[in-house]
């Protein structure tokens, strides 16, 4: 949960009501759950209007499983969200995983913003703003 908007839940009731709001069916919301050997280990999805988001167990890093994930996604929200050009996605640029991931699928840095994040309540962090187009 390093570089996720919050820490690590403290108790089983905040993660119940995060999974509760997460499972809500939003207006043009595209998400996937990521799986692997059917056991539920992350997701991606369009956090805001346009703005990606992503989350994967640390088990499962380095896989490539978000990167196989997002190459699925991306096209799916071009056709079910006809309405947006571009999508962004918003990272802390110490999570050098996540650059690179985006990097990869064709998001350019747009801007970098300092201290503009109040981590947990007690760490100011930087911001780095990705973007790119929709096919």
């Amino acid at each position: 949960m390093r570089y996720w908007s919050r820490p690590a839940h403290e108790d089983i009731t905040q993660t119940r009501e995060m999974l509760h709001f997460l499972m809500e069916d939003r207006p043009g919301q595209v998400e996937f759950a990521i799986e692997c050997d059917g056991r539920c280990i992350g997701r991606a999805g369009i956090w805001r209007d346009a703005e990606i988001g992503y989350i994967l167990h640390p088990g499962y890093w380095g896989q490539g499983l978000t990167f196989e994930a997002l190459s699925a996604l991306i096209p799916e929200i071009a056709r079910r969200r006809p309405d947006l050009d571009r999508l962004t996605a918003e990272v802390d640029p110490r999570n050098t995983g996540s650059v690179r991931l985006l990097e990869k699928l064709g998001f350019t840095l747009v801007r970098t913003e300092e201290k503009n994040f109040l981590y947990g309540g007690w760490e100011w962090c930087d911001s780095a703003y990705y973007e790119r187009t929709l096919p």
